[in-house]
């Protein structure tokens, strides 16, 4: 057959017989399927945006565990946001700052309570502190001693502050002594402070109690009441002190009293009886105190007593009389 020549392979019908169908028919399908696999290669080199990476998703930001709690956290402000704060405190206004004892609790409220309730957010002993805290408003207490004060700041974003405290307090010292200058041990005398305000019923309120004579107490400048107690008995003092802001008040408590000890004999100068019941009543018939033993010692303020003693199921008694600062010893004869 010459080359160049077109040959035709249909049939006589002029159409394709079963063999060319089959040919043509093949190709197409082959031509139908690389072009789907070449549109499937094309949109998989495109950039398709992951979940995370949507513009629906791209505008809400998901915070990890904790970070929302850590953002309100110090009177809330937006996260990581913080202003320095220095704090320090004075006995006066004209004063110079304290530098030692003093103590500082800064609270923040709680906004989960229904109302707010104050919540600790950090405690510091250091004179004058400096504390990083988060925008917010701040609830501070710094105490010297008894002596406190406690109101409210506002740190602003990104603005450092000082804040000073003036406590407006003064110290106390008491000196206890028996009749008009006789000094007594610390360890037979205790006092109370109480607000020198009573309320409507004549009550006061205990700031302080328990102290030693001797020891200096830190308090708020104004009127207190004192009561002091000489023994474990009747022997009490009360009296009114003012503190001034700034100095050191030194009160003097004179009690007038003695120690007096019981002894039950069967004659005068004998040897004491033990297993024995006492009770000392005022003159009035007020029971002022009750004790065990053989010679049982007590520190009574100044009167007259009634001492009475029970032993082997009889009872003995002997009328008193206590002297301030004369040891007193009675003896109650069975008789």
């Amino acid at each position: 057959m010459p080359s160049g020549v077109l040959v035709d392979r249909r049939g006589p019908s002029g159409l394709a017989g079963p063999a060319e169908r089959l040919r043509r028919l093949v190709a197409t399908a082959g031509l139908a399927l690389l072009s789907f696999v070449l549109a499937s290669v094309s949109v998989a080199q495109q950039a398709v945006p992951t979940p995370w990476q949507s513009e629906s998703l791209s505008l809400r930001r998901i915070d990890p565990p904790g970070d929302r709690a850590s953002s309100q956290a110090e009177g809330g402000g937006a996260p990581g946001v913080r202003a320095g704060v220095t704090l320090s405190a004075y006995l006066t206004q004209d004063g110079e700052p304290i530098d030692q004892g003093v103590i500082w609790r800064i609270y923040t409220e709680n906004p989960e309570v229904d109302p707010p309730q104050p919540r600790l957010v950090t405690t510091s002993k250091v004179p004058s502190p400096s504390v990083d805290l988060k925008p917010g408003s701040y609830v501070v207490n710094v105490a010297f001693g008894r002596a406190h004060l406690t109101r409210r700041i506002t740190v602003v974003p990104g603005k450092t502050s000082e804040e000073s405290f003036i406590l407006n307090a003064g110290g106390l010292r008491v000196t206890a002594v028996l009749g008009e200058a006789e000094k007594v041990s610390d360890l037979t005398v205790s006092y109370d402070v109480y607000q020198g305000d009573a309320d409507r019923l004549g009550g006061r309120t205990k700031v302080v109690g328990g102290l030693r004579p001797g020891l200096i107490v830190r308090l708020n400048a104004g009127l207190y009441h004192l009561v002091s107690t000489m023994g474990d008995a009747n022997a009490l003092v009360s009296s009114d002190v003012t503190v001034e802001a700034g100095k050191l008040t030194d009160a003097v408590i004179r009690h007038h009293a003695a120690r007096v000890t019981l002894k039950l004999v069967t004659r005068a100068g004998g040897e004491a009886q033990a297993d024995t019941l006492w009770a000392v009543h005022a003159l009035d018939g007020e029971l002022v105190r009750e004790s065990q033993g053989a010679l049982p010692t007590h520190i009574l303020a100044a009167g007259e007593y009634v001492a009475s003693a029970r032993h082997a199921g009889r009872l003995y008694q002997k009328q008193f009389t206590v002297v301030s600062g004369q040891r007193t010893q009675v003896e109650v004869v069975m008789q």
